[in-house]
């Protein structure tokens, strides 16, 4: 088994909810002139940030990741809670004078949301040395996180022939399009969904086709209808797996890839690691809060072989 380094965000969720609707509380012709109020009835502070939840994935999958993230001055309850999963926070790198990235959301009861995003301590470089990792033994995903480390981490891969998964996830927007054909380049595999992808065709002005040429193996998430793999000429459908409830679909494809990652470092193929990948998804759809989910390898297992 190879071990996985990830390289990406820590972030606290907090989400709120507001008893009415935005809109009855803006007048329209003082919109450029903006100063509005909502009580909200409560928060609901979550553990996130895609390596949070990517790791804790891996981990309920019996896989052991390492860090490369920055955390904050208030990182002591994050910090706990990995531990608590006996996930290990080795390779997180605290950061006194920054808060905590952090995702501060609204909705209201038309579920419209209003979201503020702080990146903190996420500002500041992971310092991931690519020296550390060895060639044969260690799979490192480049997931969102700090910007200039994901262009830097794939680029000095590249010069070590090291190979890498990229994942831009909701960096794309502020990733630029001529940055994005580099990274893209011969990586391992690009992983985006369906969304994501088009953006990246708009940004980068390419055709799918080309695209889909540049990085050995994509795959592209479609939600709720599964996942297709593209690998040269050939496109593999990758079904979904029914969830016993959808309570809340974010975080789901965190939970895919940390499950499609668990099984690649067990050297199985990449479609039979993306099942598990869907797989494990489902499950995380079944909670609020995208590191709240469980299952047994019983329960795992049941539903893997469920047609």
């Amino acid at each position: 088994m190879k071990n996985v380094t990830i390289s990406g965000s820590l972030a606290y969720d907090r989400i709120m909810n507001f008893p009415d609707i935005f809109s009855n509380h803006i007048l329209a012709d003082k919109l450029h002139t903006l100063n509005v109020c909502f009580q909200v009835d409560g928060v609901t502070e979550n553990y996130g940030g895609t390596a949070g939840n990517i790791a804790y994935a891996l981990n309920l999958m019996g896989v052991k990741p390492q860090f490369s993230a920055t955390i904050g001055s208030d990182h002591h309850k994050y910090l706990a809670w990995l531990k608590r999963n006996n996930i290990s926070c080795d390779g997180i790198k605290i950061i006194e004078s920054e808060l905590t990235a952090g995702a501060y959301i609204t909705t209201d009861s038309s579920n419209n949301q209003i979201t503020v995003f702080n990146p903190g301590a996420m500002k500041y470089s992971s310092e991931l040395d690519i020296n550390n990792l060895s060639i044969e033994d260690n799979l490192l995903l480049v997931s969102p996180g700090n910007l200039e480390d994901m262009i830097n981490y794939p680029r000095e891969c590249k010069a070590k022939g090291k190979d890498y998964i990229f994942d831009p996830g909701q960096a794309l927007p502020v990733l630029q399009g001529n940055d994005l054909i580099e990274v893209i380049t011969d990586c391992y595999m690009l992983i985006v969904n369906d969304y994501e992808f088009n953006l990246i065709l708009d940004k980068t002005e390419k055709t799918k086709k080309e695209l889909l040429e540049l990085a050995q193996t994509t795959i592209i998430t479609l939600g709720g209808k599964g996942s297709k793999i593209y690998a040269g000429s050939e496109i593999t459908d990758i079904p979904p797996f029914k969830a016993a409830q959808v309570i809340d679909p974010t975080g789901a494809g965190d939970a895919f890839r940390g499950g499609l990652i668990s099984g690649l470092i067990q050297n199985k193929s990449i479609e039979e690691s993306a099942i598990i990948g869907s797989v494990c998804a489902s499950f995380a759809v079944e909670s609020n809060g995208t590191q709240l989910y469980s299952f047994t390898p019983e329960e795992f297992k049941k539903r893997s072989t469920a047609s």
